[in-house]
Parts: C-alpha cells; sequence; structure tokens
C-alpha cells in the first residue's frame, strides 16, 4: 500500500504564503517524477509544478517566479512553497508521484487526496 498525504494547506490573504508538504509512505522502492497539481470546480486538473528524482523543476507559467517546489528524497517528501498569492489560486491541490514499488516493477502514478488552499481578505 502507498499513501500521499498532503498537509498545509488553509486560508490566506491575497499577498500571502503557504508551504504545502506531501508525504510517501509505504511500501516504496524509489520515487521519480513528483509534482503538483490543483482543480477548481471551474476547471479541470492542471499541472502547478514538477520536479525530477534528480532535482530539475518545470512550473506552470501562472506560478513562475511565485511558487517553488523542492523534494528531500530521504524523507520522501515533496514540497511546495507558495509565495504572493492570489485569489485566483485558490484551488484544491494534489500531490503527484511516480512510484516504483519493486527493482524491475514498472512505475506506478498515484495521488494524494488533496488539501484546500483559499486566496481570500
Amino acid at each position: 500500500q502507498v499513501q500521499l498525504v498532503e498537509s498545509g494547506g488553509g486560508l490566506v490573504q491575497p499577498g500571502g504564503s503557504l508551504r504545502l508538504s506531501c508525504a510517501v509512505s509505504g511500501s516504496i522502492f524509489r520515487i521519480n517524477d513528483m509534482a503538483w497539481y490543483r482543480q477548481t470546480r471551474e476547471k479541470e486538473r492542471e499541472l502547478v509544478a514538477a520536479i525530477t528524482r534528480g532535482g530539475d523543476t518545470n512550473y506552470a507559467d501562472f506560478v513562475k517566479g511565485r511558487f517553488t517546489i523542492s523534494r528531500e528524497n530521504a524523507k520522501n517528501t515533496v514540497y511546495l512553497q507558495m509565495n504572493s498569492l492570489l485569489p485566483e489560486d485558490t484551488a484544491v491541490y494534489y500531490c503527484y508521484g511516480q512510484i516504483l514499488r519493486g527493482y524491475g516493477v514498472r512505475s506506478m502514478d498515484y495521488w494524494g487526496k488533496g488539501t484546500l488552499v483559499t486566496v481570500s481578505s
């Protein structure tokens, strides 16, 4: 069983900051790419930021310069530092991991259950 558990969401004022964390637990051999996605009622789930095991990152244009993704491989954890938050950043944020459960086993996609971020005054 593999679990991804997000934390750190909440209510923040425009211009404020939040740090999301996602811890992966269970029977894991290795975690390859990790990422954060977000979804609202009006939009389909969209990529926010991604990071490879080696630390290469990729950001959606709408968060470049404001959000930073990072990870600690030893802790099987990925983070999303969100600064200069805007009301349009309000969404449920989901953690994603491409995970191998054994040597030579094909990787599978795993998702967390999401954490709500609300940006409002």
